[in-house]
């Protein structure tokens, strides 16, 4: 298994060295006869840390003010692909003033000069659709100020590159990275003269990769609500090109966008971020919004609040969205997390309980961490994750990653409850074949967001659940099997132990509070936690709050609350500012 995946990496690392020299000596038209409106927009924070020289990628940092950036030892592959998709060039155009031009164009011309001509790494068709959407996003913001030698090697760099691309498309992985190489495409061939042949293939196969990867529901395979964000502003982007040239996009590619809007509404938290699950982070300032409008679709979430495998409550100002739903599977599966049952909750701008998110910006060993069960808000027993990761397979990175031994079977409702509010019950395997037993979760909230409270049971179902349950338990020597419930706070919750260590108060930024309580039993504590997200230098330090025991029972239950306290308003005016990443 592992000597083909080898053979097959191999091969297609040799077809795109091999068309990217050829593409590289063919001499096409170098004419921009249009380009779409710039739509693409980045970090004006992240731009300003690259324009005082901290370059961080893929999880390394490295401070090199004024430095040529390809001329940068790469720590390893993943700092390699990212540089070379040219997604800094969104934060450098966003920052948008002389300086952040400056060194947008010393990288650029500079890629140009060490691998326009087909050799060195970047040569792969993901890589080459993320540049030409970037370089043609911004030519206006690059060319300003260039010469004619210049521009001609600007155009001959992408011309060469839409070439390649038009050969080795179908050789990305689905998904994200088809649909970044298909609109790359389209973009190059409505822009560049005589390309037009490429604009009509890229259009046909959106169409295709449109009915094969997004459900009927508006979902994807890899359930990253981000990604689905991506996909989505991607298939706008390309909608939006093709009209401004006065060109129909295939129906099925419509279809997705339509189908696409109202999960990712569903999917939103009240303070308009995405739930952050499986990979995915909250998504870039504005982006949503503008993808949203762009789009023209109104259609609301699905009834029952659900969408893509998540179950969304809501009340007043609150919003709490559930991952209610098996981890993703097989190659779909390379960035997803255990996170099974785990909760966030947002209330009005601030949110409060959250996923300790991807640790994928800030390398291998975060990345892994991000993905555990522990690094979500839910339970997690004997040490054990509800899922893994795959056992290490000499020669196969990919499947490194791949996630394992998820829960089957996950059963989840959302009923409506008296006063107005909203019931989730879910259920999941995850441990039982390991454990015999089983995770059960009730959440409330109520009809005006000010209460949550929460049930959650570890049950043995039928006699071989209870004889596999001894086992373990004999196994510990009749101590009981351990068992922690975590509750990750943002990091500009203000917590402390309340009421002789019975409780945890909650401080948000708004001037609301809130308090933790647990039924009599479980061991509370307040302990570190972190919060991960792109754009930082550093992941930010932040609590957790801990209920620990240990199972002795076929049927152990913990009870808990979190609601605000009684003198806090109805409704605050939140005019606190959000923190701001620092840049040197």
């Amino acid at each position: 298994m592992s000597n083909r995946g080898n053979w097959s990496a191999a091969v297609t690392r040799f077809l795109n060295r091999l068309h990217a020299r050829l593409a590289a000596r063919a001499r096409p038209g170098s004419a921009l006869v249009s380009h779409p409106d710039p739509r693409s927009t980045g970090r004006a924070a992240r731009g300003r840390q690259l324009c005082a020289g901290n370059l961080m990628f893929a999880g390394h940092l490295v401070e090199a003010p004024d430095a040529m950036i390809w001329d940068i030892a790469a720590p390893d592959a993943a700092w390699e692909a990212e540089i070379h998709g040219f997604r800094w060039l969104d934060d450098l155009a966003a920052v948008g003033d002389a300086r952040a031009r400056l060194l947008a164009r010393k990288w650029v011309w500079g890629w140009i000069a060490r691998y326009g001509s087909g050799r060195g790494e970047g040569w792969s068709p993901e890589a080459a659709g993320r540049r030409l959407i970037r370089a043609i996003h911004h030519a206006l913001f690059l060319l300003r100020g260039t010469d004619a030698d210049e521009a001609a090697a600007f155009y001959r760099a992408l011309a060469a590159q839409t070439i390649f691309l038009s050969r080795r498309w179908q050789s990305t992985p689905p998904g994200l990275a088809r649909f970044e190489a298909l609109t790359g495409l389209l973009y190059a061939g409505l822009s560049f003269e005589g390309m037009a042949a490429h604009a009509e293939t890229a259009r046909k196969a959106l169409g295709a990769e449109c009915a094969a990867r997004v459900d009927a529901e508006g979902g994807i395979p890899t359930r990253n609500p981000e990604e689905l964000l991506e996909v989505f502003t991607l298939l706008s982007w390309a909608r939006a090109a093709l009209e401004q040239e006065d060109l129909t996009p295939e129906e099925a590619h419509v279809a997705a966008i339509a189908r696409i809007a109202p999960t990712l509404r569903a999917l939103r938290h009240a303070d308009g971020g995405l739930a952050r699950f499986q990979g995915g982070g909250r998504g870039l300032e504005g982006r949503l919004d503008e993808a949203l409008a762009a789009s023209g679709v109104r259609r609301r979430p699905p009834s029952g609040g659900g969408a893509m495998g998540y179950a969304r409550l809501s009340g007043g100002r609150s919003s709490l969205i559930v991952d209610a739903a098996p981890p993703p599977s097989g190659a779909a599966s390379l960035d997803a997390h255990a996170s099974t049952l785990a909760f966030e909750l947002t209330s009005g701008r601030r949110p409060l309980v959250v996923s300790c998110g991807s640790g994928a910006c800030f390398g291998s060993d975060w990345r892994r961490a991000g993905r555990a069960t522990p690094s979500h808000s839910t339970l997690c027993l004997d040490g054990y994750s509800s899922a893994r990761l795959a056992s290490p397979r000499p020669g196969d990175d990919a499947a490194l990653e791949w996630l394992e031994d998820g829960p089957k079977q996950v059963p989840a409702e959302i009923v409506q409850i008296d006063g107005g509010g909203q019931r989730f019950e879910g259920g999941h395997d995850g441990f039982r074949r390991t454990h015999g037993l089983t995770h059960a979760r009730i959440l409330e909230l109520g009809a005006d967001g000010r209460e949550v409270s929460g049930e959650d049971m570890l049950i043995t179902l039928d006699d071989a659940d209870k004889r596999l349950f001894d086992r373990r338990l004999d196994a510990a020597r009749l101590s009981g099997l351990p068992w922690q419930l975590r509750f990750h706070l943002h990091p500009e919750i203000d917590a402390a132990l309340d009421m002789g260590g019975s409780a945890v108060s909650l401080a948000l930024r708004s001037g609301e509070v809130w308090v933790f309580r647990h039924d009599a039993g479980p061991r509370l504590t307040l302990e570190p936690s972190v919060y991960l997200e792109k754009g930082r230098l550093r992941p930010r330090a932040a609590k957790q709050i801990v209920l620990s025991g240990r199972v002795m029972e076929y049927a152990t239950r913990i009870r808990w609350s979190l609601a605000k306290t009684q003198d806090t308003a109805i409704a605050l005016r939140d005019v606190a500012r959000d923190e701001v990443e620092p840049t040197h």
